[in-house]
C-alpha cells in the first residue's frame, strides 16, 4: 500500500450567486481594495489514504466528491491525488 495525499477544492458552480463571495468582495472594496472582482468562497480539503496505486485513489476521491463533499445541483468540484510525503 502506499499513502496518497488527496487535494479537493469545492466551488459554487459559476451560473449560481454567491452571497459570502460577494461578502467578502465588499468588505476588501471597504478596506480600500477596490480592484477586486467576483470573489467566490470555497471549501478546500485534503485527506490521506491507504492505496494500491494513483487510479484507485483517484476513483475513490472522486467518489467522495460525488456522494459526500459536493452538492451537484449547486457546486463543482476538482481534486488532485499525489503520492504523501
Amino acid at each position: 500500500m502506499t499513502k496518497f495525499a488527496i487535494d479537493v477544492q469545492i466551488m459554487p458552480r459559476p451560473s449560481l450567486l454567491d452571497p459570502q463571495g460577494q461578502a467578502v468582495e465588499h468588505a476588501l472594496t471597504a478596506l480600500g481594495f477596490t480592484d477586486v472582482a467576483d470573489v467566490r468562497v470555497g471549501r478546500a480539503l485534503t485527506l490521506y489514504v491507504d492505496r494500491t496505486d494513483a487510479s484507485a485513489a483517484e476513483r475513490d476521491a472522486r467518489a467522495m466528491c460525488e456522494r459526500l463533499f459536493a452538492n451537484p445541483v449547486t457546486e463543482g468540484f476538482e481534486f488532485s491525488v499525489r503520492e504523501a510525503d
